[in-house]
């Protein structure tokens, strides 16, 4: 465990972070690796296939897990609190709604799908597979919240090692299992989907057991999982909120992938492929936001407040460094990391991507900041400005797909996100300017 309450901000949340940004890249491998996998071995069909449905799978994981760390947010509000007794029953609630909600999710996709894939526009020659594919991780998304759950707990309490151990054990079982089950059976795409959800399986329970074992505030018995009034009141608008923030991204995503599945093969492979990639690039800042989450509330449990102020600011000051190197890197080198990503030649892929993160590569300084803000804000219990600000990220990219894509055609898609970008963090720096100057008057923190 440790107390992110004291000490220089910027060592602390860098020195938090880091375990945190190795196993972002370690997650990003799940696709990467499934990815580069069913492309090489089933061939582009079969990658199409994958393709058109990652964006419900990343909507899926991001919005059970936008409950678990919101929920998070609270147990950490608690600990900076020193209220022991309110951690272990906060994270008990937590794993029970989560849970709960989790599997209420799962039932309602599998029962629908369809429905959902009709939406998505996944027709034709890709349908079959891609409705394989997705079936299996919907089926197996209980154990990837059983992960998450077990993470967003020990991080909120400080420790963001012990996640990052076994997410990498996982990742290799995922890899080996991956390999296996696609080159040397007969399940297809299937094996790629069944290798994850094997691999997330073994990683929860393990996270879960060591969690137990080592820290006894944590040894969650029956009576802190049975809801209490008082503390889902407290929970339920902190999880709504950070799922919804990140869910209205991901909606917006997935409006936009039904425009993409609607351009060919080439087009949906070289939009995966791209943000994938980009997705590298911009690690640093969704988990620059998760360690400021986890920051923010337990410094505003503590209510220092002028440490959550400068942790906020000094992030952004490094996160820029960052976008401007990205940017030219991406500039110069975008066509071959897609290559090896998607394992794809062709031309019109690799040049496709290329303009796609020569675009939004640009402007990733905007995102950074509106990352590092939202996460900040739900941290010290601002729940309603980072969801304005989702929600004009997800009309926006309704307005692209439905409007201008139709028109224009990929290059709409490229421009979206940069445009959308500029629209979401104007109520942000209006609403952190508000905190900021509430904390100059005194304000009270969270019992």
């Amino acid at each position: 465990m440790k107390d992110l309450t004291e000490g220089k901000p910027l060592k602390v949340i860098g020195l938090f972070s880091i375990p945190l940004f190795i196993g972002y890249v370690f997650q990003l491998t799940y696709g990467i690796i499934d990815i580069r996998i069913v492309g090489s071995v089933l061939g582009k069909n079969s990658l199409a296939s994958v393709s058109s449905v990652s964006t419900l799978n990343d909507l899926l994981l991001t919005f059970t897990n936008g409950f678990f760390n919101g929920f998070a947010i609270i147990t950490a509000t608690y600990f900076g609190a020193k209220n022991l007794e309110r951690v272990k029953k906060s994270a008990g609630n937590s794993g029970f709604l989560g849970l709960l909600i989790t599997l209420a999710l799962s039932v309602i996709c599998i029962i629908f799908l369809p429905q959902i894939l009709a939406l998505l526009n996944v027709k034709g020659k890709i349908y079959g597979e891609a409705k394989s594919y997705i079936s299996i991780l919907i089926s197996g998304l209980i154990f990837s919240a059983g992960y998450n759950y077990c993470a967003s707990v020990l991080r909120s309490v400080g420790d963001s090692v012990t996640p990052l151990v076994f997410l990498i054990a996982s990742n290799i079982i995922n890899g080996v299992l991956d390999y296996v089950l696609v080159k040397y059976t007969l399940l297809g795409v299937r094996g790629a989907a069944c290798a994850t959800v094997i691999a997330q399986a073994v990683s929860a329970v393990v996270c879960f057991i060591y969690m137990y074992v080592k820290y006894p505030i944590l040894r969650i018995k029956l009576g802190d999982i049975i809801p209490k009034t008082a503390l889902v009141k407290k929970l339920l608008p902190s999880g709504i909120s950070m799922s919804f923030m990140s869910s209205f991204v991901f909606f917006g995503t997935v409006a936009l992938q039904v425009a993409i599945n609607g351009f060919g093969e080439n087009i949906i492979i070289a939009h995966i492929g791209a943000r994938k990639v980009g997705s590298i690039f911009m690690g640093p800042f969704s988990i620059t936001s998760m360690a400021l989450a986890t920051y923010c509330g337990q410094n505003y449990g503590a209510g220092k407040f002028d440490r959550i102020k400068k942790g906020i600011i000094d992030s952004n000051v490094v996160l820029f460094f960052w976008c401007l190197f990205s940017a030219v890197f991406l500039f110069f080198f975008s066509k071959i990391l897609v290559g090896k990503v998607t394992a794809s030649t062709d031309v019109e892929v690799l040049n496709t991507a290329q303009k796609y993160l020569r675009v939004n590569s640009a402007l990733y300084f905007v995102p950074s900041i509106i990352c590092t803000v939202r996460q900040s804000m739900q941290g010290f219990g601002d729940r309603i400005t980072p969801i304005v600000s989702s929600f004009i990220e997800l009309a926006g990219k309704v307005i692209v797909a439905f409007v201008f894509a139709p028109v224009a055609g990929y290059w709409a898609i490229i421009l979206s996100e940069p445009v959308v970008w500029i629209l979401m963090i104007i109520p942000l720096l209006i609403g952190m300017k508000k905190a900021f100057k509430k904390w100059e008057q005194g304000i009270q923190r969270i019992d």
